[in-house]
């Protein structure tokens, strides 16, 4: 019996062990699989257009990680990516217009870019004010804004693209595609989810707020008792998703050298998917930084590498949408597993 029971601890350990590594697992999979089913995907020039697009959905994702492990979710953060880009577009090519006093105003790179930043904060804001202040849920809530931002995206242009936001030197406003372009060889956007990535890692990590967020989404009334301001750290959370949104939304921007309202649909399904691959729970309370970096890049491997393999942008979806089913079921399968050996362990030390 002792030994069947050994071999039972030993089975499941390695489950465990799998389950905790699968993020790499499956990456390293399909990275052989379309190395295989296309030679041109293992190239340094794939690798930098993967490696675009990874940063777009690692950056919204790592705001989005945020908001799932206070047990949230965000669905506007696509359409506020658009808006972003929509407003810094504008910024540039027409600049401010103050019909009272008759003049219009053209703005320098770095001053769009925080109008453009702040653009995300401030419809951040107004998610985690409707859900803490108004209990609306996160679903609705950010549905809701999801349409105000992409209504407010159209309206900016009426539709119409701001193309060539390269800006004019005698205005001073030109640099703004920068961010699209690359340094030594490394895309900025790489760069900038580098930096993003690291900052809110150590802040999960290692500050007070990081703690305070993981008990939120472990027990939101444990952690109310406990005399943490939820309500303030969660509209936080949401201004930081806002945040990041608007981020992807100017690097998109400055990529294409153009901004369109239509720029970010169906973006939030990227990012949820890239916190869900990497580990992040959805039932709240769980989630790394450095894992989802890693589904981001599983994200950004399926969708180029099924492109590049021909497969249509509808396969692709109900592809990436079994793809998500799928984590969550694994993550389930992994909190019971958890559940089941800390009972195990229990019974055993009485």
């Amino acid at each position: 019996m002792a030994n069947t029971s050994t071999k039972k601890a030993g089975n499941t350990n390695i489950v465990m062990t799998l389950l905790k590594g699968r993020t790499l697992l499956i990456l390293a999979v399909l990275i052989i699989f379309f190395s295989i089913a296309t030679p041109n995907f293992f190239t340094i020039n794939t690798g930098l257009t993967v490696a675009k697009h990874v940063a777009l959905y690692g950056i919204m994702g790592i705001g989005m990680t945020y908001v799932i492990i206070t047990g949230g979710i965000d669905l506007s953060v696509g359409s506020v990516a658009g808006l972003a880009g929509m407003i810094a577009g504008g910024l540039i090519n027409q600049g401010l217009t103050l019909k009272m006093f008759g003049v219009t105003v053209y703005f320098g790179v770095p001053w769009v870019m925080l109008i453009g930043a702040l653009t995300g904060v401030l419809i951040g804001l107004l998610n985690g004010i409707i859900i803490t202040r108004f209990n609306v849920a996160p679903f609705i809530t950010t549905l809701g804004t999801m349409n105000i931002a992409r209504g407010l995206a159209n309206l900016r242009s009426g539709g119409a693209t701001f193309s060539n936001i390269t800006g004019n030197e005698a205005l001073g406003n030109t640099g703004f595609d920068a961010l699209g372009k690359s340094i030594l060889g490394i895309p900025a956007g790489v760069i900038i989810l580098v930096l993003i990535a690291l900052v809110a890692a150590f802040i999960l990590k290692y500050t007070a707020f990081g703690w305070h967020i993981l008990a939120i989404g472990g027990n939101t009334k444990a952690a109310k008792l406990s005399g943490i301001k939820v309500n303030k750290d969660v509209t936080l959370v949401y201004m930081f998703s806002g945040f990041c949104s608007a981020i992807v939304g100017m690097i998109s921007a400055a990529q294409l050298v153009a901004s369109h309202p239509a720029t970010g649909e169906g973006w939030e399904m990227n990012a949820i998917s890239a916190a869900v691959l990497g580990g992040t729970s959805m039932a709240g309370g769980v989630g790394t930084v450095g894992g989802t970096i890693i589904g981001a890049f599983i994200i950004g491997v399926i969708n180029d590498g099924m492109t590049m393999c021909g497969v249509s942008e509808f396969w692709q979806k109900v592809i990436k949408g079994i793809v998500v089913i799928a984590a969550v079921i694994v993550d389930q399968f992994q909190r019971n597993l958890q559940a089941k050996m800390a009972l195990q362990a229990r019974n055993e030390s009485k």
